[in-house]
């Protein structure tokens, strides 16, 4: 079981997009696949289309991670009433804001860890949609994971926040979890025709090289408009939504070959699977 988190040091850039585009792909692809919603906004159990009756959640979780607690807090997305497959969702809560406090115990940053061992053989990719800060709730998502993508979008300050989240993650790797490695950066909400995205564009690659993941992705509504309607943008109809899915299978390729999951389980280790430090 491989995980991945979904971060970003701020908000506002389409992490939560991220993560059900990238549950859309696995979803399409036949890979068994936990959805774990670690944002207290909870968007991602909302686009996920799940039933909430007789359910607990992530806060009930990181309050007793016990695996009774956990399986109860585990709902099949709606996703899989019309289309076959394996996607469950570990269901959000604005209660989880509870627990995202600046000095976590270390007691406290191993609950999902511990919550996820249950599971092991049930999945074959957990995706950790994350707040958007590095209090607690950030660290209980990367101490739980074995590489974390980087949501970021081609703007002045979104670039710094991937250099924060960067050097955040080389942090937690040496001081807490030696498995953590970054996947990359993906940079969302790309407009090719603006000068200034392309100016951060470079910028991002000058400054991260190859952390920096293809294909960028486009600025498109279609993109919404599935998320609106609680459907994988797989199935929505729409050239520039099948534009995006294919992006989004591009991306999900990256997770399965670094990750070794799937048909990948036996391959060697590429270059690019190797830790990388974010550069000045």
């Amino acid at each position: 079981m491989h995980v991945l988190s979904v971060s970003s040091l701020k908000g506002g850039v389409g992490k939560t997009t991220v993560s059900l585009g990238l549950a859309s792909a696995a979803f399409a692809r036949g890979v068994r696949t936990l959805v774990v919603d670690l944002d207290p906004q909870s968007d991602v159990s909302t686009g996920l289309d799940i039933s909430l009756a007789g359910r607990l959640n992530i806060a009930d979780v990181l309050t007793s991670p016990k695996e009774k607690t956990v399986r109860q807090a585990i709902a099949p997305s709606g996703w899989t009433t019309t289309h076959p497959g394996k996607l469950d969702v570990l269901i959000g809560s604005p209660s989880a804001i509870n627990f995202d406090g600046p000095h976590p115990s270390i007691r406290d940053i191993w609950k999902l860890e511990e919550a996820l061992a249950y599971l092991e053989n049930e999945y074959d990719l957990v995706l950790i949609d994350c707040a958007p800060s590095l209090n607690a709730l950030t660290r209980t998502a990367w101490a739980a994971s074995d590489r974390v993508s980087v949501v970021t979008e081609p703007g002045l300050f979104s670039v710094a926040a991937a250099d924060r989240a960067l050097r955040a993650i080389e942090e937690i790797r040496r001081g807490l979890s030696p498995r953590l490695q970054p996947l990359g950066i993906i940079v969302n909400r790309v407009r090719n025709q603006s000068l200034e995205h392309q100016f951060r564009i470079k910028e991002l690659r000058d400054m991260f090289g190859p952390l920096v993941l293809n294909p960028q992705l486009p600025e498109r509504t279609s993109l919404q408009q599935a998320q609106g309607a609680a459907k994988p943008l797989h199935i929505w109809p729409g050239d520039s939504a099948q534009e995006l899915a294919h992006y989004f299978d591009q991306l999900l390729e990256r997770v399965l070959r670094t990750g070794r999951v799937g048909e990948y389980a036996d391959a060697v280790p590429r270059d690019d699977a190797e830790p990388i430090e974010p550069v000045s």
